[in-house]
């Protein structure tokens, strides 16, 4: 990409140079017209050259808006942007370009794509931009807001590629981490963009699910993931909670049961907290065994 880089210009005030320009564009044809009147071509030629002074002079007045720039180039060679607004004015022979600087966002279409463990998904994402430089984005690429979405798209692919759809344990994973991926999309693009002269102001991942051929049977996986991982806390807490009962009734000196009779209460106690269903308890009226 080139190397040319913003040079910022502020041109005249253009109040001065309306005044002129009017004064110039009435007055030409009066003097010539006076001329005319006198068969005085000297005056006639002054005249003319007032109003042709006039149209070169009016040419070069520019209204700049705000969070607007004016590209100038003169015989193809950039010369500089005015960014200040109001009515400016600036070399009549100069190429004038307008370009916005607001910010801007778009939504990149939802792609189809494998994640890092094969499965299709479908994301999508919001990137916020804005031209900081705009001699690079005028003369760095053909359109800038064309390759900025060419490089977000490739860009995403390449983040959905890198992580799966729902990780395990700590695992960074495209659903539970939207930030770090958004964090992670952003420092993408700005490294393909960076030579545009646009800067990235944010990014977010907008659409995220698994493509539809597969969802439902996703889904299901995703449910008996949940159920075997609730099932894992309930059986370390019913290990614990029976282990402190042993503890107990042994310091207390409540009861000393022998093996056996622990290993059946363990089982006991194991089928009561580990139970989906409340238990029904069986009294016993005669002796403890």
């Amino acid at each position: 990409m080139g190397s040319i880089r913003e040079i910022a210009r502020t041109g005249m005030p253009g109040g001065a140079m309306l005044v002129l320009g009017l004064g110039l564009l009435f007055g030409g044809p009066a003097v010539f017209a006076l001329g005319a009147n006198d068969k005085d071509p000297i005056e006639m030629a002054v005249g003319s050259s007032l109003f042709v002074s006039a149209l070169i002079v009016l040419t070069g007045l520019l209204m700049v808006n705000p969070n607007q720039a004016v590209v100038l180039q003169l015989f193809g060679d950039y010369v500089g942007t005015v960014k200040t607004p109001g009515l400016r004015w600036v070399n009549p022979f100069y190429g004038k370009t307008r370009m916005s600087v607001r910010a801007s966002s778009f939504e990149s279409a939802r792609l189809k794509v494998n994640d890092r463990e094969g499965n299709p998904i479908e994301i999508g994402a919001i990137i916020v931009v804005q031209v900081k430089d705009t001699a690079q984005a005028s003369f760095s690429v053909d359109d800038y807001n064309g390759f900025v979405r060419t490089q977000a798209e490739a860009s995403l692919r390449n983040l959905a590629s890198r992580h799966p759809y729902d990780g395990h344990d700590e695992e960074l994973s495209l659903r539970r981490n939207p930030s770090e991926m958004a964090v992670e999309l952003r420092k993408e693009l700005e490294d393909h963009v960076s030579q545009t002269g646009v800067e990235i102001l944010d990014t977010k991942i907008s659409h995220l699910a698994y493509a539809p051929e597969i969802a439902q049977a996703m889904l299901q996986r995703q449910q008996a993931n949940a159920i075997i991982a609730a099932r894992q806390k309930i059986v370390e807490g019913a290990v614990g909670m029976v282990q402190m009962a042993l503890e107990k009734l042994k310091a207390e000196g409540i009861v000393d049961l022998d093996n056996e009779r622990k290993a059946q209460m363990v089982a006991n106690l194991l089928v009561v907290l580990c139970s989906e269903r409340p238990a029904q308890p069986i009294i016993n009226s005669g002796t403890i065994y």
